[in-house]
């Protein structure tokens, strides 16, 4: 029986009637809004690669039927899915003319999410979740083949460094990062440089090829006590594949962290949030001789005046942390310069920093 012939045999009168050509009515418009649920598609997708931390590139797309609130999360593939571009910038916005678009770290395969308002994202997951407990439509799509990335290496203190080309999130703000900051001079010292160019800001990171392990780890330092407020000079290990939220980090960090006022060097045993992880003092002007001798269940931290320890060398500061000291695994060195928050009031001229040597002993 048709719609209209249902209406006219039905007995009840004319609110009956009214009422039956209202549910009729209700019932098409759900099937119509049914068949037109969100759709979700990657419109640049970036190229495929193994992943890590050296590289990002853009990846944006179209969303059709969104919904006020909702956004988008990003995922890159290596080996297991990353939320992107950051641990701290998880979401992407759909624009008025319902296009988004974001950095990413590199993968083999790309994902991006229409999640409802409210969802949470897992970091790192095995298997992209399904349509259906916050997540409204899914697209999913291979890296583009592409030209091997051949990463910018110095050579510092006898060892190969790797150059960060890719932004990070270091610090709690993503940062950029230009190749062009890091370079060694004729006498083999690194260089690492902040400086504007074209109105955007960049900082500079190097790290080791291969894991060193348990051992003493020294960097000799030329005067840090010139570095603006929000500027951070980082010397630390760090493991890029590490499941662990703090990725076996040990820290030496020269900063005053924004506040002019505040004690410029401290010694960490992520994360920095645990208060007996963190010790503070004032670094002095002048060459600076930092290090941490790390074994097992334990890491001493120590800085001398000048480049040279010896039984003549001045000690500056001295702290040996037992509790949280990670085990050695696939962790690598790493020395960095970046802006903590982007403070850029106080970094009106470029900042710069001067690396003597580096130095391992196991």
């Amino acid at each position: 029986m048709s719609g209209i012939a249902a209406i006219l045999s039905f007995p009840r009168g004319r609110a009956s009637i009214v009422l039956l050509i209202t549910s009729l009515s209700l019932a098409g418009c759900n099937a119509r809004r049914s068949s037109h649920s969100p759709s979700l598609q990657i419109t640049r997708v970036p190229p495929a690669s193994a992943g890590g931390p050296a590289r990002l590139d853009y990846i944006e797309g179209k969303v059709t039927g969104a919904a006020p609130g909702q956004q988008i999360v990003l995922y890159a593939r290596s080996d297991v899915w990353w939320v992107q571009p950051f641990a701290n910038q998880i979401f992407t916005k759909v624009q008025p003319d319902s296009t988004w678009k974001n950095a990413t770290h590199l993968g083999t395969d790309y994902a991006a999410l229409l999640v409802e308002p409210g969802y949470r994202p897992a970091l790192k997951i095995a298997t992209l979740p399904k349509v259906g407990n916050g997540v409204v439509a899914l697209s999913v799509a291979e890296g583009k083949a592409s030209a091997p990335i051949i990463a910018k290496t110095i050579h510092f203190s006898g060892y190969d460094w790797v150059v960060r080309a890719a932004g990070s999130d270091r610090g709690g703000q993503p940062n950029d990062y230009d190749p062009a900051n890091a370079w060694t001079d004729d006498k083999g010292y690194l260089h690492l440089r902040m400086q504007e160019h074209n109105g955007q800001w960049s900082c500079a990171e190097v790290w080791l090829k291969h894991s060193l392990g348990f051992g003493t780890y020294r960097f000799v330092v030329q005067d840090s006590a010139h570095l603006p407020p929000s500027a951070v000079l980082g010397m630390f290990t760090f493991d890029d594949t590490s499941a662990d939220a703090v990725h076996d980090e040990l820290d030496i960090e020269i900063s005053r962290w924004g506040n002019a006022k505040g004690k410029n060097a401290q010694y960490v045993v992520q994360p920095y949030y645990v208060p007996e992880n963190v010790t503070r003092f004032e670094a002095p002007a002048g060459v600076l001789s930092h290090m941490f001798r790390w074994e097992p269940g334990n890491v001493t931290f120590r800085t001398f005046r000048g480049s040279e320890i010896g039984p003549g060398a001045r000690s500056v500061n001295e702290h040996v942390f037992t509790s949280g000291v990670p085990a050695s695994a696939s962790e690598t060195i790493h020395i960095d310069l970046y802006d903590y928050h982007h403070a850029s009031t106080s970094l009106q001229q470029p900042s710069e920093v001067v690396i003597e040597k580096f130095e391992f002993l196991p």
